[in-house]
């Protein structure tokens, strides 16, 4: 979990292994959340939180805790009210003074959601757990379906605004050179071939496409190095990730925060750029 010197870059240490949380289960200052969230079954997260989960971990719901209400613009996910999402951390016992470990079943897809709104909201101790629930099942780990108690808490945030980039941003970025917008979408997504989600198809214009699961092997968070090589081409410049709606899009900014580079989340994502009218699409 410390900070540590491999390779060219230095490794953040955004993780955890499931046998680190193991021997941690009965410390009240380490707090699991459980993000798992089906987009096509918006309450089967829920319902398989309440079957079995890891011993002492709360429940976020990606659209009812890690997303706010949706309008004509800002996209499928946008952020929720910021005083809302720190009662709601309160709630579940989550103070600064907390080590939070999120986990899903999908590929840290909605646990780096979560990850990367606690750090927005300045939250200094905040991990991965590397391979998920998937991996905990596997290894024979305990998982009850009790609710945890919790003593609820106050957060007091420290918003980070600048990992967050407006509208105007990306405009701007796709004519500066410096500037690479990435795409976490899946190829067919983010070419135009296929679409199931939003009413256009196709990428924001210069964007380029790195599939946010790619980032993992069997479940599992590739090395340090091979994170790097996935980058590299992109490490001089400054970054805007995005995917659909904001979700996925954070998987790719925390492989690069993890080797030491930052990048803004375009939050209402394709979902949002593709609203207006008067906006490029480009497809493959």
């Amino acid at each position: 979990m410390e900070a540590t010197k491999e390779s060219r870059w230095i490794r953040v240490g955004n993780f955890v292994t499931v046998d680190w949380l193991k021997h941690r289960l009965e410390d009240k200052n380490v707090i699991p959340v459980d993000c798992r969230f089906d987009l096509k079954d918006p309450k089967r997260g829920y319902n398989e939180y309440h079957e079995a989960h890891i011993p002492g971990a709360m429940y976020a719901d990606l659209e009812k805790h890690l997303s706010g209400k949706v309008d004509e613009h800002g996209g499928r996910h946008p952020l929720p009210d910021m005083e809302g999402f720190l009662i709601f951390l309160g709630s579940i016992g989550i103070d600064g003074s907390k080590t939070v470990v999120v986990y899903d079943a999908q590929q840290s897809a909605m646990a780096a959601r979560l990850w990367w709104m606690l750090k927005y909201v300045g939250h200094k101790k905040v991990y991965v757990l590397d391979g998920g629930y998937t991996e905990w099942i596997e290894q024979n780990l305990p998982t009850t379906d009790q609710e945890s108690d919790v003593e609820e808490t106050e957060f007091k945030a420290n918003i980070q605004k600048e990992m967050v980039a407006e509208l105007t941003d990306v405009q701007s970025g796709i004519k500066e050179q410096g500037t690479v917008l990435i795409d976490a979408r899946g190829e067919d997504r983010y070419a135009g071939r296929n679409e199931p989600i939003d009413p256009k198809a196709g990428h924001i214009p210069t964007a380029v496409n790195l599939f946010f699961a790619e980032n993992l092997k069997d479940g599992k968070w590739k090395s340090i190095g091979q994170l790097e090589d996935r980058f590299q081409e992109y490490r001089d410049k400054e970054i805007i990730s995005y995917c659909g709606s904001g979700v996925t899009a954070c998987v790719n900014i925390l492989a690069l925060d993890e080797i030491g580079e930052k990048s803004k989340l375009y939050v209402g994502s394709w979902s949002d750029w593709c609203s207006y009218k008067e906006h490029e699409i480009e497809s493959d």
